[in-house]
C-alpha cells in the first residue's frame, strides 16, 4: 500500500468533528452549523461517532436524534447496528470512511459528531497490526486483579504502565496480554498504525468541554427525561431478546439500572438516582479523555455558548 499522502484541498477534502461529553450539547452544535450552511445553500451530512448511538435497540437510551432532526439533515450510522452485533472501533471506522467518501463525492460536508475517542483516534490515525491474542496469555492476564496486573505492567512494559492510571484494569490487562502474547509493547504496535485517514482530509475539529457541573446537571436532568420518553420499554424489549450480558449494548449505560428496576431489585427513585450517577461517571471520564488525547490543533471550546460562526467559520461557506 502506498504512503503517498494526498494533497489537502479545497472544500472536497474537508471533514468537520465536534467530540466531547455526554451532555455537553454536540448535536444541538451539529445541527446548528448544518442549518448556518443551509441557509448559504450548502449541505451537510451528520454522521454518528457514538458507540452507543449506532444501536438501533436504543435510540432514546443513547439519546439518538430524532425523527425531526434527521428529516431536516442526513443523519448516518445511527441505529445501524443490531444489539445481537458488537460494533467494533474497527469496524466503525471501515464504515466511516465509506459514508465520508460518499459525502465527499455527493458535495457536502460530512460533521463527525460523537462522544467515543476511540473511534475517532482508529478513523483518523488506523488501528495497530496487532495479531490475534493467544487465548491461554489473554485468560491468564485478565484473571488477574487490578493491582497484580499494574505490578506486572510496571515490570513488562513501564511506559504503558505510566501512561495509565493504576484503576484502570481494562487496558492495563490489554497491554499485559500484548506484551506477554507478541513480545512487543503496546505502544510500539501503535507506532505502525496503518488506515487512518488523518492525513488525507482537511480536518476542522472542535472539542466541546463546558463546566463540568453544568454537564452534570444536564446528565441527570436528560436520564429522567429518557424514562418518561420510553426507555424503559426500549429496555423491556432488549430483554427479550435473551442477549448476552457480555454484548455492548446490554452494558450501555442506563441499562443495568433499568433492568434491576424491571426485576423488582429497586424502586424507582433510586432507579433515577443510579442511572443519573453512571451518566455523570460516563461523562467524568470523557471528559478526563478529550482533556489529554486530543491533539493541540483541535479547537476547545469551554463554554456552554457556541458562536460557531467563530468555531467554524472555514466551513460556513465553499
Amino acid at each position: 500500500m502506498s504512503t503517498k499522502k494526498t494533497p489537502k484541498s479545497s472544500s472536497q477534502d474537508r471533514l468537520a468533528l465536534i467530540a466531547g461529553p455526554t451532555a455537553s450539547g454536540k448535536s444541538a452544535i451539529a445541527l446548528e452549523l448544518a442549518e448556518a450552511r443551509a441557509q448559504v445553500k450548502l449541505d451537510t451530512w451528520i454522521i454518528n461517532a457514538d458507540s452507543m448511538q449506532v444501536y438501533k435497540d436504543i435510540p432514546i437510551l443513547s439519546a439518538g436524534p430524532s425523527e425531526k432532526d434527521r428529516k431536516k439533515h442526513p443523519h448516518r450510522l445511527y441505529g445501524e447496528w443490531d444489539g445481537a452485533e458488537s460494533c467494533s472501533a474497527a469496524e466503525w471506522a471501515r464504515r466511516a470512511k465509506d459514508v465520508i467518501a460518499e459525502a465527499h463525492k455527493a458535495g457536502t460536508l460530512p460533521v463527525l459528531v460523537g462522544g467515543t475517542g476511540m473511534y475517532m483516534r482508529v478513523l483518523l490515525e488506523g488501528i495497530a497490526p496487532i495479531p490475534a491474542i493467544d487465548p491461554e496469555i489473554r485468560e491468564v492476564a485478565r484473571s488477574l486483579d487490578t493491582q497484580s496486573a499494574y505490578s506486572a505492567l510496571m515490570i513488562e512494559d513501564p511506559q504503558r504502565a505510566a501512561e495509565l492510571e493504576p484503576g484502570d484494569s481494562q487496558r492495563i490487562a490489554r497491554a499485559l496480554e500484548v506484551k506477554r502474547s507478541t513480545g512487543v509493547t503496546l505502544g510500539d504496535w501503535q507506532l505502525a498504525k496503518t488506515g487512518g485517514i488523518g492525513d488525507y482530509v482537511d480536518l476542522h475539529a472542535a472539542v466541546v468541554l463546558p463546566e463540568r457541573q453544568w454537564v452534570y446537571d444536564r446528565c441527570e436532568q436528560r436520564f429522567e427525561a429518557m424514562l418518561k420518553e420510553g426507555a424503559i420499554a426500549e429496555v423491556e424489549a432488549l430483554l427479550k431478546r435473551d442477549l448476552s450480558p457480555e454484548m455492548p449494548v446490554m452494558r450501555a449505560i442506563g441499562v443495568p439500572e433499568i433492568a434491576a428496576f424491571l426485576a423488582d431489585e429497586i424502586d424507582r427513585d433510586t432507579l433515577i438516582a443510579r442511572g443519573a450517577q453512571a451518566t455523570r461517571n460516563y461523562a467524568k471520564r470523557q471528559f478526563t479523555w478529550f482533556r489529554r488525547q486530543t491533539p493541540d490543533d483541535w479547537a476547545n471550546i469551554e463554554s456552554e455558548n457556541i458562536d460557531i460562526k467563530d468555531v467554524f467559520a472555514s466551513i460556513l461557506r465553499e
